[in-house]
């Protein structure tokens, strides 16, 4: 695996990244954009068809969102179904608690489908995707969480 990555310039454990890694997460869904747009993604419509589309949430996080059909011609598995079972969790991370609010506010979705979290140093909410797909939204204060660590 080291040499896969090392040759996509990633860097290794030898060295730093020589380039941001990137996340393309793929998620079987039936609405391929309305809900992404919600949370504030735009569409990449270079790797978008009627079967796909790429939503962009940030300069290293996507969305691949395939219907169905598209997404059953990458795995021989069976595709969960997001309301029976978890067959993921995502998480997003927001400028302040303020903006954790915001973008729960603006998904259009389900509004925490799991419980609130609130524990000072980090606030965490979550939005439902119509398709099933829990996505968590939370801002940590980092400088607070060293402190603790470092306490030991």
């Amino acid at each position: 695996m080291l040499r896969s990555t090392r040759r996509l310039g990633f860097g290794c454990a030898s060295g730093p990244p020589t380039r941001p890694r990137l996340i393309f997460v793929n998620l079987p869904v039936l609405d391929l954009i309305a809900f992404y747009k919600g949370i504030g993604a735009r569409r990449n419509p270079q790797f978008s068809d009627a079967t796909a589309a790429c939503m962009i949430l940030s300069e290293t996080i996507h969305v691949m969102l395939l219907t169905r059909a598209r997404i059953a011609q990458f795995t021989r598995k069976r595709i969960a179904d997001a309301h029976r079972s978890c067959e993921v969790t995502n998480a997003l991370s927001a400028d302040d608690r303020a903006a954790v609010d915001d973008l729960v506010a603006s998904a259009g979705a389900a509004r925490d489908p799991t419980p609130q979290q609130d524990l000072g140093f980090l606030q965490g909410r979550s939005i439902e995707h119509p398709d099933g797909h829990i996505w968590e939204v939370f801002w940590m204060d980092a400088d607070a969480v060293g402190k603790a660590a470092a306490a030991g």
